[in-house]
């Protein structure tokens, strides 16, 4: 079941993420997703589809403190190449 979910940030992955997440998880990052302040979705290993391709989460979302945090994302979670 799809759910669209408004105002995801979708930036390449930093050439350190990559790295990284290759050497810990044997798992290439490609995109890395920042997600709105307030959503509630469970992002871990689950399916997610942008720029007309189908990608695949990975790892524990990366969260902050949302009062702390001044613009409108809080969580950043990293994604794969899914096919």
């Amino acid at each position: 079941m799809e759910i669209p979910v408004d105002n995801v940030l979708i930036a390449p992955s930093s050439t350190e993420d990559i790295t990284n997440q290759l050497n810990l998880t044997g798992r290439k990052a490609v995109y890395t997703l920042a997600i709105p302040k307030g959503d509630s979705h469970d992002w871990q290993n689950r399916t997610v589809k942008f720029f007309n391709e189908t990608w695949r989460t990975f790892g524990i979302p990366q969260e902050g403190i949302e009062a702390m945090i001044p613009l409108e994302w809080h969580k950043k979670v990293m994604c794969e190449r899914y096919e």
